[in-house]
């Protein structure tokens, strides 16, 4: 690969492509030589770009540019998008190619512009959109190893309607009987302490996203995608990173479908909606709406379900159990109706996070549990 990368940016050879358009993976890409700067510029037009931790969906983007310039084995130039603007360098070596790419503060609302065509939300005149991001990345080949650590701030999003949420009502708990309905588990109840430590363990310290969580995420994702290959490392699932609010985001609007299009679709919701409706209310519209399995939502059905109880009245243990299985509701369920119990593991991990003595050590199913799942 660093021998091909050599010779494909050898001048008297780029001079040969210039004004020719190959097709590619990405899509098709113009090549043009620019003699008196001594560079290769490169224009993919439209552009699709693939990663497997993000499902079938490409990132479709209308046009991408790249520059490239050749000094003894530094390679160096820049990458473009819209108004999306980074600067790339990179060392060859005799078995080996290191690029790494300096993203300069950018308003978030030139991100988000890129994807004007599939995110409807941002041909509302009434949405505004603050704040900066950040990236810097590194990339090695052949190892295809990939290093990521994204920067965000002051980002804030208004006009997307999320107040109205404040008084909407779930229609999971129909059919209950009325001591089921009677009562809501509050913010401070032990099943919202599972569900957070579980699901979202800085949930009251961060403004509707977890940058740490997502870099994390990012790493352990690419390094599963880099042993993919080698079956001494079993490729974990993707890890995911999304927060409570950008859960119920998912929930209330965007759905499960894979795609990073619906995840930044989720970060503006998920901003918005810690402004205008604020953290006790996004985490009671999360127990009320929240997946447990098959048909089941919110958290009365839950806890009625699964251990004939009131939301409000499970023990540190049940509401170990119940949030463990957010992580895969439908697999969990499977699971306890065939073998009466979940992870076993996962629950005492959540109960472990709950820092409460009695969930220290969540009990199995009894008897009666499985029954009432029964």
């Amino acid at each position: 690969m660093p021998s091909l990368i050599w010779l494909a940016t050898t001048p008297w050879l780029v001079q040969l492509a210039h004004g020719r358009t190959l097709p590619t993976a990405l899509g098709p890409v113009r090549m043009a030589w620019d003699a008196q700067a001594n560079a290769l510029a490169l224009s993919c037009r439209p552009c699709s770009i693939r990663h497997a931790s993000w499902g079938g969906e490409p990132l479709r983007l209308a046009e991408v540019r790249l520059t490239v310039q050749r000094m003894g084995m530094r390679l160096h130039g820049t990458v473009a998008s819209g108004q999306v603007v980074a600067r790339w360098r990179g060392q060859l070596a005799a078995n080996s190619l290191t690029l790494d790419m300096d993203l300069p503060s950018t308003p978030v609302r030139e991100g988000y512009a890129l994807f004007a065509g599939a995110i409807a939300e941002l041909r509302n005149p009434a949405l505004r959109i603050d704040g900066d991001f950040a990236l810097r990345a590194r990339l090695t080949l052949p190892t295809g190893e990939l290093t990521l650590a994204p920067q965000l701030q002051g980002l804030a999003v208004q006009g997307l309607g999320t107040e109205q949420w404040a008084q909407a009502r779930s229609q999971c708990d129909q059919g209950l009987p009325k001591w089921a309905r009677l009562a809501k588990p509050s913010a401070q109840s032990l099943l919202a302490r599972a569900v957070i430590a579980a699901e979202d363990q800085r949930y009251f310290e961060h403004a509707g996203y977890d940058l740490t969580e997502i870099t994390l995420a990012l790493r352990g994702n690419q390094r599963g995608l880099v042993n993919a290959s080698d079956p001494s490392h079993p490729t974990p699932a993707p890890r995911g990173a999304s927060t409570l609010s950008q859960q119920l985001a998912k929930l209330l609007v965007t759905g499960a479908e894979r795609s990073p299009v619906r995840k930044l679709r989720e970060l503006l919701y998920a901003v918005e909606m810690e402004q205008t409706l604020g953290k006790a209310r996004i985490l009671g519209l999360y127990l009320d709406v929240a997946p447990w399995g098959g048909q089941l939502c919110g958290a009365r059905a839950a806890a009625y379900r699964y251990f004939g109880k009131r939301a409000d009245r499970l023990s540190a243990s049940e509401a170990a159990w119940l949030a463990a299985m957010l992580h895969n509701p439908s697999m969990e369920a499977r699971r306890w109706a065939a073998t009466g119990q979940i992870n076993h593991e996962r629950a005492q991990w959540v109960a472990r996070g709950m820092r409460l003595g009695g969930a220290s050590a969540p009990r199995r199913p009894t008897a009666k549990m499985v029954a009432a799942h029964g």
